[in-house]
């Protein structure tokens, strides 16, 4: 349970984004306005307000629990991001100010006819529609087990705030609200890294974070092989993503109403190249995270499971005796890594081959032992979510952080939650198909764009 000081601290930060979307909004008085605001925002706006929509709770959520587990290779997914960033910004972007279209399938309607919008506006609002409610649901789950919330009641918190600002103030609500939810995003990452690290052993700095991480194997950024069978690496990471980062910023109706809405082409155009430049920084901070929970735990005994939720389960099922005894050779081989660890610490032996392979080994042992405790739980509990990693961050802020930053990181959590899902409810309202903006002369709560 968290106490009152983080509930006071979420609240806090709930309501001001809310109240602060109603109030810097309230003049927005027409359809132009709700859909695209006064078309007034700088280029730092519309860059933190991409940022935010692209940024998921998920992200926050299993992003640092992929690093534990993976390493910082999912860095190569976003290389391909800024150069299709500068594409956009040169032959697209230019295209939707001089036709003065407010959604990407106006252009769709210029460029061919009315047939062509209606098809692409109601594939968007299928598709846009699935994943706004993937978006909103994945971290609920995730959350209500945590904390034992019931799931409408999570739903109510991150839904609930997100639908009075952006029914009220429509896409300029949804713009300036991302800068209050991208404050409070970026300050709970430093201030995570920060006493993460502060928590870490004595002797332990910088570069032996480091040496260690990468006799794990953990600080794998650039995989310059080209392997079909790799998921990540640098191939995938400027091929694969730049089309699918040109797909999306360029025509997906979530991120171009946030360009579009730029005071001039110059500013829309800063806005995405900001974007394109500060999103791998930030992505690199949520993996140094993740990777610093996991540098924390070789010293501080983790769960052999994270999903609490689901050891509960287990020992309340006859094989609770067996999965007593895999915690305790979890604990036995734990135990010995960490004094091996301690000994390389003191001989500066983290470059040296042999310790690289005995790490591997025990790290592999202890790999084995969480894949047994995953299958072992989805044999006797076949409705639980075995996939861990979206646990381990969480579970470690809870366990290790003091009353009050547990409540900021709550408040990242669901700002990130926010972000992605008031856009994606504003542009689901400006794809009605078969309409236009000026044939509607006053606002409505749910104008047909």
């Amino acid at each position: 349970m968290i106490s009152w000081i983080d509930w006071s601290v979420l609240l806090f930060s709930l309501l001001f984004i809310t109240l602060y979307g109603v109030w810097k909004t309230k003049k927005n008085t027409d359809a132009r306005s709700y859909l695209v605001g006064h078309q007034e925002l700088k280029w730092w706006t519309i860059g933190f307000s991409i940022m935010a929509t692209q940024a998921s709770a998920i992200t926050f959520l299993s992003t640092p629990g992929q690093a534990f587990e993976d390493g910082m290779r999912f860095i190569q997914f976003y290389l391909g991001l800024p150069l299709a960033m500068i594409v956009i910004s040169i032959f697209i972007l230019p295209k939707y100010y001089k036709l003065n279209v407010h959604t990407a399938y106006e252009y769709l309607e210029q460029r061919f006819d009315v047939r062509v919008r209606i098809v692409t506006a109601i594939l968007f609002l299928l598709l846009r529609g699935l994943s706004a409610s993937i978006t909103l649901i994945a971290p609920v789950i995730i959350l209500s087990t945590l904390f034992g919330w019931s799931m409408l009641f999570t739903i109510l918190m991150i839904g609930g705030f997100v639908i009075i600002y952006t029914m009220v103030g429509g896409s300029s609500a949804v713009s300036k609200t991302q800068m209050q939810q991208m404050a409070i995003i970026l300050s709970g990452l430093v201030l995570a890294i920060i006493l993460i690290y502060n928590k870490l052993p004595d002797g332990i700095g910088l570069k032996e974070t480091f040496s260690i991480a990468g006799a794990a194997g953990k600080m794998n950024m650039i995989d310059l092989k080209f392997d079909l069978h790799q998921r990540y690496n640098i191939w995938s990471g400027i091929i694969a993503s730049f089309f699918l980062f040109l797909s999306y910023f360029g025509t997906d109706q979530s991120q171009v109403q946030r360009y579009l809405s730029g005071k001039t082409l110059k500013e829309s155009r800063l806005g995405l190249l900001f974007n394109g430049l500060l999103k791998v920084p930030m992505q690199f901070l949520v993996l140094l995270t993740g990777l610093m929970v996991y540098i924390f735990f070789l010293f501080h005994q983790p769960p052999l499971h994270f999903n609490v939720a689901n050891k509960i389960a287990i020992h309340n099922t006859p094989v609770a005796a067996k999965y007593d005894s895999l915690e305790m050779k979890f604990d036995k081989i734990y135990n010995e890594r960490r004094s091996f660890i301690e000994s390389g610490i003191k001989a500066h032996s983290f470059d040296d081959a042999d310790f690289a392979s005995r790490f591997k080994s025990y790290n592999d042992s202890i790999n084995s032992l969480r894949s047994e405790a995953r299958l072992i739980i989805s044999k006797q509990v076949p409705l639980a979510k075995v996939k861990d990693q979206d646990y381990i961050f969480m579970n470690f802020v809870l366990n290790n952080f003091p009353k009050g930053v547990i409540g900021l990181l709550l408040a990242m959590i669901f700002a990130a939650a926010m972000s992605s899902t008031a856009s994606e409810i504003s542009a689901l309202t400006t794809n009605v198909p078969g309409t236009r903006i000026k044939q509607m002369p006053t606002i409505c709560l749910y104008p047909n764009g």
